[in-house]
């Protein structure tokens, strides 16, 4: 495994990360206790150190998953979570809260699911700029540092910043105390080159791929005809930008995916062969897909 430095944050992050949005059931399966134990005892075994999960994957409950794992050897790893939302099910109408009050309940709910007296990186979850324009928030997340509940804050930024539409909770990062950022950067995708990234690593903010293999298309896997199952986020897309999506695949696999190479290690090495990307974080639905996942960390690539 390789490590990165995740900005300002001084944290030393292995540059494959573990995702666990996948774990409170909404891509197809449902997980059991044991199969996490396993996924995220061999990504330990791999020399994987950071775990991004957040409150409304299944309301905690990919947290708690989590938690029973990681409290037994709770140094060895990089935590990161996110507040601002709860979700109650399976594509259900997510409820909105960043007051003050309501990111505290979160915070400690949080940490009692994840067992755990203290969260690595804590991250606004998709904020709009009036939510995330809150000093009296901030003043809070402070004190949460303060007291040894958080130890750097990071954001998760919406899609509008992805579209560099707007940069402002970036340009706001520094006052706000934000070392991190988390930003959909994907071979489809790579609209956070022109703005969001250089700021970064101009501003030395540790950036994160999020859906770095385009939710699976980029694992090379799917043909044009897939059906995802009506228990899958997938099956709710639009099919349109899907086969869209499908067809580039195909294309990336013709014109730029060596013969040899599995698509979704190169997909993940794509990803790190920026040099403001410090870790990508794609999900996984066994052992064997850690496995694969940990291994881009060994690919040479250049664009």
């Amino acid at each position: 495994m390789k490590y990165r430095v995740l900005g300002k944050t001084g944290l030393k992050a292995s540059v494959i990360g573990l995702g666990t949005d996948q774990f409170y059931g909404e891509w197809g399966k449902e997980f059991t206790q044991s199969e996490v134990d396993k996924i995220i005892k061999k990504a330990n075994e791999l020399g994987i150190n950071f775990i991004d999960t957040g409150e409304c994957y299944g309301d905690h409950l990919s947290e708690s998953l989590i938690g029973n794992v990681i409290h037994k050897n709770r140094k060895d790893w990089i935590i990161a979570t996110k507040f601002g939302h709860k979700y109650n099910g399976f594509q259900k109408e997510r409820t909105f809260d960043f007051s003050p009050k309501g990111v505290n309940e979160q915070l400690e709910n949080s940490l009692k699911a994840l067992k755990t007296d203290y969260i690595d990186i804590y991250q606004f979850h998709s904020a709009t700029n009036e939510e995330f324009n809150n000093e009296e928030l901030w003043n809070v997340l402070g004190g949460k540092i303060q007291e040894g509940k958080i130890r750097h804050i990071g954001i998760s930024i919406i899609a509008s910043a992805v579209n560099n539409d707007d940069m402002f909770q970036l340009e706001h990062a520094e006052s706000a105390k934000v070392e991190m950022i988390q930003v959909v950067y994907n071979r489809i995708n790579k609209k956070a080159e022109e703005k969001v990234l250089p700021f970064c690593q101009k501003h030395n903010i540790g950036a994160i791929a999020r859906i770095p293999l385009a939710r699976g298309h980029l694992s090379g896997k799917y043909d044009l005809n897939v059906t995802f199952p009506s228990n899958d986020r997938r099956s709710f897309e639009n099919k349109e930008q899907t086969l869209q999506q499908l067809k580039f695949v195909q294309e990336l696999k013709r014109t730029e995916v060596p013969k040899d190479m599995n698509m979704a290690q190169w997909a993940l090495a794509w990803c790190l062969q920026n040099p403001a990307i410090a870790v990508v974080i794609p999900g996984c639905k066994n052992v064997e897909q850690v496995e694969m996942n940990a291994n881009a960390a060994e690919l040479s690539m250049v664009k």
